[in-house]
């Protein structure tokens, strides 16, 4: 086999640079961490292409259980886009997907992207986008949020809003930073490579949203956020924007499989678009 080869294989640790490098490239907002998460959460389902020892393009597949799986980091380097390593990645992913008898497979597309998604028997669910704060603050500074922990009552509120568990997550993001909560709603923020994150967000009422995100904003350094939110949510739209926030990216939401959604009105902010 020539070194120059593409050779097909699951992430590893010692990746997580590289692969870091690659969403840099790309402009997203992912660090470090954000790969040591999804390689924690799915080491099964986190796959890359070498090309003469060096990562070239990456996806990632997480499991919520076997009714919904999700897609991320379809990624590759310019240099070597145009050679297939998307499809190829993605072939391999809903593959594993297919043995392992998941009903529903989600993902947040580009228009770059969507054409092929499409060809891959994936369909339009709904919009989504990207909203932005600007501000001069460093991005991963942590909040000074107060300890506080996700409990099995948020949990399953989650799960309600979301349509499956996805408590996994949701612990492995709350270690890092804590989340803050008021009765049955919370939310949850972390560090990115450009901006702080706000999400994912489930939350009983507007004025709710409103208290816990306002909240999270007051209590960190930074002025600069992203905030991902589902376009049919009119009253996440007319917070972000009362917010002082202003679109940036749009996204279309994709489904292969089984129709699932939950109570989505209870969604403020997504969880990311590798995420779900």
């Amino acid at each position: 086999m020539s070194n120059l080869e593409p050779i097909l294989r699951k992430l590893k640790s010692s990746d997580i640079s590289d692969a870091a490098r690659l969403s840099a490239e790309a402009g997203w907002n992912q660090t470090e961490d954000d790969w040591r998460l999804l390689i924690a959460l799915a080491p099964e389902g986190c796959f890359g292409i070498e090309v003469a020892g060096e990562l070239v393009s990456t996806a990632t597949l997480i499991c919520y259980g076997r009714q919904l799986a999700w897609i991320g980091m379809v990624l590759t380097r310019s240099s070597f886009q145009g050679r297939g390593f998307a499809r190829r990645l993605l072939t391999e992913i809903l593959s594993l997907a297919d043995r392992l008898n998941i009903e529903s497979v989600k993902l947040d597309a580009t228009e770059q992207g969507r054409p092929l998604y499409e060809k891959l028997g994936f369909r339009d669910e709904q919009a989504v986008e990207r909203w932005e704060r600007l501000g001069s603050a460093d991005p991963t500074e942590k909040t000074s949020a107060p300890e506080t922990r996700l409990s099995a009552d948020l949990i399953a509120a989650d799960s309600v809003a979301f349509g499956v568990n996805r408590s996994e997550l949701l612990l492995q993001l709350a270690k890092h930073t804590p989340p803050h909560t008021l009765g049955q709603s919370y939310l949850l923020t972390r560090s990115g490579r450009l901006r702080q994150y706000l999400g994912p967000c489930v939350a009983d009422s507007p004025d709710t949203a409103r208290n816990l995100i306002e909240d999270a904003l007051q209590s960190s350094r930074s002025s600069s956020w992203y905030w991902d939110l589902f376009v049919e949510n009119a009253d996440a739209i007319s917070l972000a924007r009362t917010l002082e926030f202003a679109p940036k990216r749009k996204l279309v939401r994709m489904v292969r499989g089984k129709d699932m959604r939950g109570e989505e009105h209870s969604i403020y902010a997504l969880a990311g678009f590798e995420l779900g």
